[in-house]
Formats: structure tokens, sequence, C-alpha cells
């Protein structure tokens, strides 16, 4: 059972596209704003402009929480097991499986489904420290961890 490495492998990758695209789209955007030359209906230059910048400052602010994830990434240890869920974490409960490491959504490992889902979320929050045969309950349904590693 190798989910661990196929699952942060694809957490790797989630975090990766999500940097091209984000980078794809400043460049596109400051492309954009240096070709924008002054035209006789000044305020539609104006305006344009403004768009542009604001897409820039938006693209910007998704950068930062990409690279957030990014280092959240490198503290995650796969070769780690212990009874106590923690960053890097595979939790197998009787309603879903959990990978604690970064907010990527759905996986598949080895046939298998997961979310991948971080440690500040609200079901990686009370997932973080429980052990096999704990309890906890998430949006009025209990949840009972059946393994973790």
């Amino acid at each position: 059972m190798n989910f661990k490495q196929e699952l942060f492998t694809q957490c790797e990758n989630f975090v990766n596209k999500r940097l091209q695209t984000v980078e794809e789209i400043i460049t596109s955007n400051q492309k954009g704003l240096q070709s924008e030359t002054k035209s006789s209906a000044g305020d539609k230059h104006e305006t344009g402009r403004a768009m542009l910048q604001l897409e820039i400052e938006k693209a910007s602010h998704q950068l930062a929480g990409i690279t957030q994830m990014k280092e959240i990434l490198n503290r995650v240890d796969i070769s780690k097991t212990s009874k106590n869920a923690h960053l890097g974490s595979i939790i197998f409960t009787n309603k879903a499986n959990y990978f604690l490491a970064i907010s990527a959504g759905k996986l598949t490992a080895s046939g298998k489904h997961f979310f991948a889902i971080s440690v500040s979320s609200p079901i990686g929050k009370l997932l973080l420290g429980k052990v096999e045969n704990d309890e906890v309950i998430f949006i009025e349904q209990r949840i009972k961890i059946e393994q973790v590693f």
C-alpha cells in the first residue's frame, strides 16, 4: 500500500499545475498592460488598464496561496507513520478516506478515493491528532476513524 507516495505526487502535480496557470495569467495581463496604448477614448483606456491591474492583483493573491501550499508540501514526510493523525497521514473512516496535506480535492490512489485536505480545514482540524477508533462529529454526522497511517 503506497497510497502516500501516489497522493503526495498528485498533490505536487495539483500545485504545479495551478502555479503554471497563475503565472500564465500574470504574464498575459502584464503584456496586455504594456500593449495598452492611449486612444482617443481616454476613459476606456484607463478602465481597461484598471481591469488588467485588478486581474494581476487577484492572480498575485492566488500565487501567494500556491506558495503556501508548496511550503506545506515541503513539510510533509510521507515516510513517517504514527497512530496519531498528523500532516502527511492517511486516514480511513467509515464515511470517506483522507490525506492530511493540502486542499487538493478528490484524488484516487490504487483504486481508492481520497480527499486531500488541509490540516487547517474544518474536517482537518477535527481529524488532527485522532487515533484509530476515535469518533468526530462533522456536519451532524458521526465519523469513526478506522485506520491512521
